[in-house]
């Protein structure tokens, strides 16, 4: 009999565990699969299993393909299964190929003369999720607030960075859930971030994979207000509640999505996107729709520059400029007063959102 061994924290198990396990048995006759057990799992990583021990013992043995479950208390991080280990002495060690730990485990199977196993990664049956995103899924956001820019966009984007620059966002409300989107889609209000959030997962990490900036699930996160010092990561420099433009934002739909991603390498006026920034936060710190309204016509004049259509004027609106970088989606309008704002036609009434 060919006995298969595997280890790992497994504290909420997920499909694509049971996709590991699955493999790992085909590799023998008999596969024992050790997790860490409470106290080891506190000292190695400071936090509580989600399940005791003697429940998470049931669940794994109740899986067809694991045949024995052990917990394991060795005390050297990332080999807590060693002690049963050396006492079972299995034929093989199975691991993932990304296994940060798995110098030391070869080490200690050719120690004892196991065979050390690299199971290759196969396409998932699943899309992919980590004990992280799930927790992040039972205790994350029911709802998010999306958001608009006035100013330094695109000084968010690593490339395009610049030591001294400023970007201005704010989020807004009405908000939005998973089962509850009311906006457009690809709309420049920064649907990705807020879908990532609402799903438990790293808004900022997955813009940058896309290659774009990150202010979007930067300010969504935070809320209110927010003024950023440009750089590589999100640095917040202020925020305010947004008080002073309650009843003065609303949007206009343009009839056409946008594309952000493609838009990264437009040549635009960066120097003028700096001065935006710097104008709008100058505005957030006066709180002076004045202000604001000279830095989103900068934006505006940045906009129309690279190409992107003139909007419609709108009754009433003191600025505007289209939301987010592509072109297309939703444009921002700004109004002197509720009662202008109120009386524009078809314009969608926003309000900044302010979680503080």
């Amino acid at each position: 009999m060919v006995r298969v061994f595997v280890s790992g924290c497994y504290d909420i198990l997920h499909a694509g565990h049971l996709q590991f396990f699955e493999e790992a048995r085909a590799l023998g006759d008999h596969l024992t699969v050790s997790f860490a057990n409470e106290e080891i799992l506190w000292k190695h990583k400071a936090r509580q299993p989600s399940l005791p021990d003697d429940h998470k013992v049931v669940l794994l043995r109740s899986l067809e393909m694991v045949d024995e479950v052990v917990a394991g208390d060795g005390e050297v991080k990332g080999l807590d299964f060693e002690p049963i280990f050396r006492e079972l002495r299995p034929d093989i060690l199975a691991v993932t190929e990304d296994d940060q730990y798995g110098a030391l485990k070869e080490k200690l199977c050719a120690e004892l003369g196991c065979r050390y196993v690299i199971l290759p990664k196969t396409p998932p049956r699943f899309e992919p999720i980590s004990t992280t995103e799930i927790r992040n899924r039972v205790s994350g956001q029911v709802e998010a607030p999306l958001r608009v820019d006035f100013g330094g966009g695109w000084l968010d984007v690593p490339k395009h960075a610049r030591e001294g620059g400023f970007i201005v966002n704010c989020a807004i409300s009405p908000k939005v859930s998973l089962r509850d989107w009311s906006y457009e889609q690809k709309a420049g209000l920064g649907g990705s971030g807020a879908w990532a959030l609402l799903n438990g997962r790293d808004g900022v990490e997955a813009e940058l994979d896309l290659g774009v900036g990150w202010q979007d699930p930067a300010v969504i996160r935070e809320t209110g207000i927010c003024v950023w010092k440009s750089g590589e990561r999100p640095r917040l420099d202020f925020k305010r509640d947004g008080s002073f433009l309650a009843g003065k934002m609303g949007l206009l739909w343009t009839g056409s999505p946008h594309d952000t991603p493609s838009s990264v390498g437009i040549e635009r006026d960066y120097d003028l996107i700096e001065k935006a920034g710097a104008k709008a936060r100058e505005a957030v710190i006066e709180e002076s729709v004045d202000l604001l309204a000279e830095a989103i016509g900068l934006s505006y004049e940045v906009q129309r520059g690279e190409g992107m259509e003139e909007l419609p004027e709108v009754a009433g609106a003191v600025a505007k400029k289209y939301c987010g970088g592509g072109h297309g989606g939703y444009a921002l309008y700004l109004f002197e007063s509720a009662e202008a704002r109120d009386a524009a036609e078809g314009i969608r009434e926003i309000e900044p959102c302010c979680d503080c």
